[in-house]
């Protein structure tokens, strides 16, 4: 049987209608088929691909880790260095405050992570979450997801949920001190790309502290460069209580996290001990590809340049079909006037060699979340691309 027949015969399926690519390899910002077909990346794997494909030093890092050892023992009892260093590595980047990390295999897992988290400090159990938020496929990400299409065929789902609308600020009187935490999208993803105010969040972080409420925060998406911060909270003068990071954190390896204080997170250590576990959490191979990750956006100038190749995208995608242009840094949204519309120009740009796609709750729009390293030249050969497979007529 070919790869093909494989594929649809014996791994499960997601939807009746996968794209179908057949990669052989990869590198950079480029996918390569088994029959020389070459395909520009503009969605990193959603959001995963950082720093490129197969960068050498995050594949240096893993080879290195390697030739060491591999799984050791179930997450936070031996002593590893590849996930302490990397654990000092993050805490560098943020604030004080936030000075403890929790590593997982996962955003869906870190987010279940920081959920108990958030419930077994406060003793409470009210959990507010955004309307259109995504978090995650998990039962507990599920439940605090904001779309009822993904979530009506697994009710009952967590008990003591409720939804605002973000970006309102009049729906935050919604918290109050039965509230454990509030869990938000820094920019909400799947949404389409949606942003909020600096006011918001302050008016946000306010009434947390108010309330005694814990802010959550998801830069799943959002983090590791992507809004062209290294953290997308540092474009809003507030700090959250939790983070939560995953994808493009471990340089195309598996990998997430959720950091808290230590005072916060010490209460997973007692009445029950062992208040959360993971057996491959901060996998040292993983951790490895992490911390080289982390030295890549920060040495290599990669962070500073992601506002100016955004504002390249919006310059260059100009047509009377695409209503709109939004995004913070390279997590950017091209919005159409439908989906009918919008999937026949998907399908053209990869037939020509450059992969887009959409996003969950908002199908009219195509996303692009190309890796951070790709240059002025690249830019502009995948807009030429999609603007012809915008033209394009059979």
């Amino acid at each position: 049987m070919h790869n093909r027949q494989l594929f649809l015969s014996h791994l499960a399926q997601t939807t009746d209608f996968p794209l179908m690519i057949e990669i052989e390899k990869a590198e950079g910002l480029y996918m390569y088929g088994p029959n020389g077909e070459r395909y520009l990346d503009l969605i990193s794997g959603i959001g995963v691909s950082n720093v490129g494909h197969r960068h050498p030093k995050v594949l240096q890092a893993m080879k290195d880790q390697m030739d060491k050892y591999l799984h050791l023992m179930v997450y936070g009892e031996y002593i590893q260095t590849p996930q302490t260093q990397l654990a000092e590595a993050l805490v560098q980047t943020l604030p004080d405050g936030l000075d403890n990390v929790y590593l997982v295999n996962s955003g869906s897992e870190a987010v279940e992570g920081a959920l108990k988290l958030a419930k077994r400090y406060s003793n409470r159990r009210g959990i507010i979450s955004c309307v259109n938020a995504y978090h995650g496929s998990s039962h507990g990400s599920l439940s605090v997801g904001g779309n009822e299409i993904f979530k009506r065929a697994y009710r009952p789902l967590l008990p003591g949920i409720s939804h605002i609308h973000f970006g309102k600020e009049e729906d935050l009187e919604d918290i109050t001190t039965d509230t454990a935490a509030v869990i938000m999208e820094t920019v909400q993803g799947e949404a389409g790309i949606r942003v909020a105010s600096e006011s918001y969040f302050k008016a946000l972080r306010k009434k947390c502290d108010e309330t005694g409420t814990l802010l959550i925060l998801d830069e799943i998406q959002a983090g590791f460069g992507r809004t062209g911060k290294f953290w997308a909270f540092e474009h809003y003068g507030i700090q959250p209580d939790i983070l939560v990071c995953a994808k493009g954190m471990g340089g195309g390896m598996p990998i997430g996290a959720f950091i808290s204080s230590k005072e916060i997170m010490g209460h997973f250590k007692n009445d029950p001990l062992l208040g959360h576990i993971t057996t491959f959490g901060g996998h040292p191979v993983s951790a490895a590809a992490s911390l080289a990750t982390i030295k890549i956006l920060q040495e290599e100038n990669i962070v500073e340049l992601v506002e100016m190749k955004a504002n390249l995208f919006k310059e260059l995608l100009v047509h009377p079909k695409i209503k709109e242009v939004r995004n913070k840094g390279l997590l950017m949204c091209v919005a159409f006037e439908s989906f009918e519309e919008l999937k026949p120009i998907i399908d053209r740009a990869i037939e020509m060699g450059v992969v887009t796609d959409w996003f969950l709750f908002c199908d009219d729009s195509m996303r692009l979340a190309p890796p951070l390293v790709i240059t002025k030249e690249e830019i502009k050969e995948a807009c030429e691309i999609i603007l012809k497979a915008i033209e394009y007529k059979a």
